[in-house]
């Protein structure tokens, strides 16, 4: 796969800035971690997500799924998000938990370039390259089709 450069990407500096601007809202009273991360959609929105935690861990939700999950809920669908860019200000560039990768790995094109920026450092990268052989509705299909031949034989 060719590698996209940042420079290739329309609006790159902008939507990182927007998922600057999100970070501002995480909610992450329990580990301090702020995380914040923009959509851009092929109609020119930028739609923000953050993380919120939630004193019950497993409730918490990240950034990068706060925005594709409103994304999908004003209507938009894979093939109309260009890009998703994921920001925290840690030294090291943080990637999406396994989680994360899991729900970007049905929700975006494979393609989809996604953006990881501590302020300092960018890397650009898409969910093919983070989570390769993922499980994913096509895996369902063929399980959901022989459980239906079993049922029509039994």
């Amino acid at each position: 796969m060719e590698q996209i450069k940042m420079e290739q990407i329309k609006d790159a500096k902008t939507l990182i800035e927007k998922a600057f601007e999100a970070r501002e809202n995480a909610y992450a009273p329990y580990s301090g971690f702020q995380v914040g991360a923009c959509i851009r959609t092929r109609d020119g929105q930028y739609i923000l997500g953050a993380n919120i935690e939630n004193a019950a861990y497993g409730s918490t939700n990240c950034a990068e799924r706060s925005a594709v999950f409103s994304a999908y809920s004003r209507g938009y669908r894979r093939e109309e998000i260009e890009a998703l860019a994921i920001v925290t200000q840690t030294e090291k560039i943080t990637t999406p938990c396994g989680a994360c990768r899991q729900v970007l790995s049905e929700l975006l094109k494979g393609d989809t370039p996604i953006l990881l920026s501590n302020g300092t450092k960018t890397v650009v990268t898409n969910i093919s390259e983070l989570m390769p052989d993922s499980f994913g509705s096509e895996d369902l299909e063929e399980t959901n089709s022989k459980a239906a031949n079993l049922e029509r034989e039994g």
